[in-house]
């Protein structure tokens, strides 16, 4: 499974010695891996580089149905979207990234790279800070200790000491903002959803052109309703324990 996350936008076909670099893995161990994948459809060799099939669709695809994510969570963000327009998405926090398992954006929405499935770093989403400021001290810690800050734009934070301020300050005012921190047009505004024990699960998202609205305009008009978003979709998790399990990502230990 890790030799498969590899495989992204820029690395899109790989040689077994690139995978093995990609994955901190050794060319025998990424050997193997890669041949069992081709022989279950899941990668072909073209001229010594490998590239995913489209049979991956099939595993994404097998747990939006076991989930009922279309059923469940999608018609809020629906409803958020006929409210503002724009973009609304759910993400989860995998590792150093956030995971979209849902997304929903008007025909001529914001950044069609979005969508379920999706995966971005953590540290320049409003997505990932609401997620990062969720996390007990020692994981936080972990988080920083193996993440790679790099600079999406000019105004991308990357200072890690910066960044924890501005996590305490998300846990203390219940919510995340950004600007421009990823791409550039892009301002966001992210608010927890909470298990029944108060833990952050997953993150729920607004976003607009950065051009078009501000982020004191995205808080002043939008906060309340995305809140209200957030605790109906806490309600709908926790009455779904299937759904409220699989959005722990964690590994088991």
């Amino acid at each position: 499974m890790h030799v498969l996350e590899a495989f992204n936008d820029v690395d899109r076909d790989m040689t077994l010695s690139e995978v093995a670099r990609r994955t901190a893995s050794s060319p025998a161990a990424v050997r193997r891996s890669l041949r069992t994948l081709a022989q279950l459809g899941y990668v072909r060799k073209v001229d010594a580089r490998y590239l995913l099939s489209a049979r991956v669709l099939s595993l994404g695809a097998a747990y939006l149905r076991s989930t009922d994510v279309e059923g469940t969570l999608v018609p809020e963000l629906r409803r958020l979207v006929d409210l503002f327009g724009d973009t609304a998405g759910i993400a989860v926090l995998i590792d150093t990234n956030i995971l979209y398992v849902a997304h929903q954006s008007t025909p001529r929405g914001l950044r069609p790279v979005a969508g379920a499935g999706v995966v971005y770093p953590a540290y320049p989403t409003s997505l990932g800070r609401v997620l990062l400021a969720g996390l007990p001290d020692t994981q936080l810690d972990r988080y920083f200790a193996t993440a790679r800050f790099e600079k999406h734009t000019e105004v991308t934070e990357t200072n890690p000491r910066r960044l924890r301020t501005i996590l305490r300050q998300v846990r203390k005012a219940g919510y995340a903002t950004i600007v421009d921190q990823l791409f550039y047009g892009v301002t966001s505004l992210t608010v927890p959803i909470l298990n029944a024990a108060s833990e952050t699960v997953a993150a729920l998202n607004t976003s607009a052109y950065t051009g078009q609205t501000s982020e004191q305009e995205l808080i002043a008009t939008r906060l309340p309703e995305l809140k209200r978003s957030a605790t109906r979709l806490s309600q709908i998790i926790c009455r779904h324990p299937l759904l409220l399990q699989s959005l722990q990502t964690a590994p088991d230990r």
